[in-house]
């Protein structure tokens, strides 16, 4: 009788040890990793815009080859294909998101939007998953730069 009261407790004790061992595992997060090259780096950090580039590429097809210029100041030329479009809302939202054949890839996202008062706005950026840095379209009073930010101020993985 005693030895099978010891071994029900051995059991049980292998049991408990066992589902407390399963329930010890670590959530699978990616950890962001802050030692991603700086693609961008030697670019200003604040770069104005030629939104009449932003307005023509808004108008590009899908699949075409293309090269934006991204600014009348500094040398930025985009070349490379267009991924995707889309207009939406009778052309009140267009987008264009073009990859890179330069840029390791990075993808720039230019959409242009029409407010219900006819007022035009743009939003965009341009990113790599594979670098440390990109660069958001940001409008103020004298027009549209093009800011140095860094990946992981804007993306969570």
């Amino acid at each position: 009788m005693k030895n099978r009261s010891f071994i029900a407790l051995c059991v049980s004790a292998l049991i408990f040890n066992v589902q407390l061992l399963a329930q010890n595992q670590d959530v699978p997060l990616n950890e962001p990793d802050y030692n991603k090259p700086l693609l961008f780096r030697s670019f200003p950090d604040s770069i104005p815009v030629n939104i009449a580039s932003f307005d023509r590429a808004v108008s590009f097809s899908q699949g075409e080859d293309v090269s934006v210029n991204i600014s009348d100041n500094v040398h930025f030329p985009f070349p490379g294909k267009v991924m995707s479009i889309a207009s939406k809302y009778g052309n009140s939202i267009q987008s264009v998101v073009i990859k890179s054949n330069v840029y390791d890839g990075a993808g720039l996202t230019i959409s242009k939007v029409t407010d219900s008062n006819g007022n035009i706005f743009y939003t965009g950026r341009i990113v790599s998953m594979k670098s440390g840095d990109l660069f958001e379209l940001v409008k103020t009073e004298s027009g549209y730069f093009l800011v140095k930010r860094k990946f992981y101020d804007l993306i969570n993985e």
